[in-house]
């Protein structure tokens, strides 16, 4: 069993990663840490580099809870994040949340709604 978090580098990531730590630490569990893009544009600020994967590892070395980071890519990012939550069992998945306008919500779907929506877990919403 594990804490999933759902990261992508900004503030919104960010607050995820901090909560997914400290619910980790709280159910003395391990961290899965999903870091996916659609890979449908060159460059996705959202999906770490090598550098990036390397950069969070090296943080999160002392983080005190096992971590593991995974990172993919395909089409559908809210059923690559729901994919590690079975896989692993999660007791509870992390997201971080930005606001948006119902249109664009209409729009563009939201990866946070499909979440909390399908995930077979307790899931913890956070701000930054």
């Amino acid at each position: 069993m594990s804490v999933v978090v759902g990261y992508i580098p900004n503030q919104y990531g960010e607050a995820a990663l901090q909560a997914g730590v400290a619910e980790a630490e709280r159910r003395s569990t391990s961290l899965v840490v999903v870091n996916s893009t659609r890979g449908d544009s060159l460059v996705d600020e959202r999906y770490l580099g090598r550098n990036g994967r390397a950069a969070l590892a090296e943080r999160l070395s002392c983080a005190p809870v096992a971590v593991e980071i995974r990172q993919s890519m395909g089409a559908d990012v809210a059923g690559e994040i729901l994919m590690v939550v079975r896989e692993v069992g999660a007791e509870a998945l992390v997201i971080g949340l930005r606001h948006r306008s119902q249109v664009g919500k209409m729009l563009m779907g939201s990866v946070a709604t499909r979440l909390l929506m399908e995930a077979p877990c307790p899931v913890v919403v956070v701000k930054p």
